[in-house]
């Protein structure tokens, strides 16, 4: 008769044996997570394009990179625009790519002066579309106080473009005495946010998949130049500014976390979410923390300029909003952690890849 008895002595593991077969970031390919600003994005820009550019100016990874030229500071910056559809309830891809580059150079606390704007078209696409993108860049430009000063346009095969897409650049300059980038967060710092998130990535998901939620949702897209020059009148002593776009304010609040090593304590109660994204997040299974937002900032400010920065931002059209969602704190450097409606807390984890693809 075989022997059944077990052994209670269990042998020692070593944790560092461990292999796994199929590392789960291991991809040979480019995948659409790495587009999505999460913990695929920052993989590939870290290890991928860091290395390959390898520069001072680049390894701060702030929004917008502020330089020195000619005895001036300037913040300079550049995004490409692929969205789809290409027009959605508040905006269109021409209002995003004004918008969106007008935001990262207001991050570091600049004046946004001058943009280019490259057009790639798909062939095949009706020019009276590409009117309206057109007009829809000049129009957003005009509102931002920023002037298109040079540009460029190419046409690719049908089939290669999905219509339009647009990239766009900026500089502006940065006022003496400010210091802003993400690196600056401090314990102590009160993080604000400058108003209701989620608005964009759900208008986004309701025009492209025919999805209603019992309100119309818009874009929140909006230029935060003039928002940031008030808070910079409270103050020019802002700590860091992000604006919450791909991966939306969880991965902002870690990107700011990681950069600083210090932690943040989100409280989920404060956190403006409007009731229409809360049902349409608890329709789709989504993270409202995580949906993309497009006018929308969130800041770190010393807790002695917490109130006067908090009452200019209200002041503001674009922070009429702004609330106070959390502070900044020495316990676990890196991590961000959210105390919920229930008395508890949890992980607001950097995301692996996007929750909504194409969204900006």
């Amino acid at each position: 008769m075989a022997d059944t008895t077990t052994s209670t002595t269990a042998e020692p593991v070593d944790p560092a044996e461990w292999t796994c077969p199929a590392p789960l970031r291991d991809h040979p390919v480019v995948v659409m997570g790495h587009g999505g600003g999460g913990a695929l994005s920052a993989e590939l820009v870290e290890h991928l394009f860091v290395p390959a550019y390898g520069n001072d100016t680049l390894a701060g990874l702030a929004d917008s990179a502020a330089l020195t030229l000619g005895g001036a500071r300037l913040a300079f910056s550049t995004d490409s625009y692929v969205v789809r559809p290409l027009f959605f309830p508040g905006g269109s891809i021409g209002d995003l790519a004004v918008n969106g580059t007008v935001n990262d150079l207001a991050m570091s606390g600049a004046r946004a002066a001058y943009l280019s704007c490259a057009f790639i078209i798909e062939e095949g696409t009706a020019l009276p579309v590409v009117r309206r993108v057109a007009q829809a860049v000049g129009t957003a430009a005009a509102a931002a106080g920023v002037t298109v000063a040079t540009g460029d346009t190419k046409v690719v095969d049908a089939g290669h473009g999905d219509g339009i897409f647009v990239n766009t650049a900026g500089i502006g300059l940065i006022p003496e005495g400010v210091d802003i980038r993400p690196q600056r967060a401090e314990p102590g710092d009160v993080v604000i946010v400058s108003g209701p998130v989620g608005q964009h990535g759900v208008a986004i998901m309701s025009v492209r998949e025919g999805l209603e939620f019992g309100a119309e949702v818009c874009s929140d897209t909006a230029p935060l130049g003039g928002l940031v020059q008030a808070m910079l009148e409270a103050t020019l002593d802002l700590h860091a500014l992000r604006d919450p776009t791909r991966g939306g304010l969880g991965t902002a609040l870690n990107e700011i976390a990681a950069a600083s090593g210090t932690g943040v304590v989100l409280d989920e109660r404060a956190l403006p979410v409007p009731e229409a994204v809360s049902a349409a997040c608890g329709f789709l299974g989504l993270d409202p923390l995580y949906v993309a937002n497009e006018g929308r900032l969130v800041a770190f400010v010393p807790r002695e300029h917490a109130d006067a920065v908090l009452a200019a931002m209200r002041a503001h059209p674009q922070g009429a909003e702004a609330a106070v969602v959390g502070e900044c704190v020495e316990d676990h450097p890196g991590m961000v952690v959210a105390r919920t409606g229930f008395g508890g807390t949890r992980v607001v984890d950097l995301p692996l890849g996007e929750q909504l693809p194409r969204i900006c």
